[in-house]
């Protein structure tokens, strides 16, 4: 295994789902086969607006990206996906719409669900053993001193500010924009979703990713969640 190689655990909806295609095809890139698609082509400045979401493929964070501890292997980590897939759970549903969140486009659930945020508090949770401790310079990357409290508690904790009751589900489309950018943006993309009549989705399985060095993140396991 590579030595800077990180994992994390996703929601990604199926290669072939409408959803899947949709957000793919405006980042450009494929997380299943860690190729890259065609550019949009009637977006100006589309490379830069996607240039961060892109590394980490269409996706929804549930266990933020992680190195394994010592002496865990990749199998480890596997058995692992495969366990917490197979505990009986309420698995989420979620109507989505694409909105702004923290200066940047998303996917986003349209109200809250309980049994999403217990989903991503569960992976948090039990995949955390597997992780390797948090180190000076992921702390200084995260900039606690920018970070509310609790957030400082939960990178301390978890090695991440934006879990438990700070997590928000979300599907990044691009990175920061500007005001008025972001809302002629906004606007185009919640055309191009609407043409998918799209009105809920089931947050019903997981993905492992694994990021070797400085390449995209790309699938590598995929797990179907056991409803109750």
């Amino acid at each position: 295994m590579p030595h800077h190689s990180r994992f994390a655990i996703y929601y990604v909806p199926p290669r072939h789902a409408p959803l899947y295609q949709f957000g793919a095809a405006w980042l450009g890139y494929d997380g299943y086969s860690g190729e890259p698609l065609p550019p949009v082509g009637d977006v100006a400045d589309w490379r830069a607006i996607t240039e961060e979401p892109r590394v980490y493929g269409f996706h929804a964070t549930l266990k933020p990206p992680f190195a394994l501890a010592p002496g865990v292997s990749l199998d480890t980590l596997l058995d692992q996906c495969h366990r917490f897939a197979a505990a009986p759970r309420a698995i989420p549903v979620i109507p989505p719409k694409i909105d702004a969140i923290g200066g940047f486009l998303a996917l986003v659930p349209s109200s809250p669900c309980a049994e999403l945020q217990q989903l991503a508090a569960d992976c948090v949770r039990d995949f955390d053993g597997l992780r390797a401790p948090l180190t000076d310079a992921d702390r200084a990357r995260r900039r606690p001193e920018a970070l509310s409290a609790p957030q400082r508690d939960y990178l301390e904790r978890w090695g991440y500010p934006y879990v438990m009751d700070q997590f928000r589900f979300h599907m990044t489309l691009t990175g920061r924009l500007p005001e008025l950018q972001r809302a002629a943006l906004l606007a185009q993309l919640q055309q191009r979703f609407a043409e998918l009549a799209l009105d809920h989705c089931a947050i019903d399985r997981i993905v492992l990713c694994q990021q070797q060095d400085r390449a995209p993140f790309r699938v590598i396991g995929e797990f179907q969640l056991r409803s109750a």
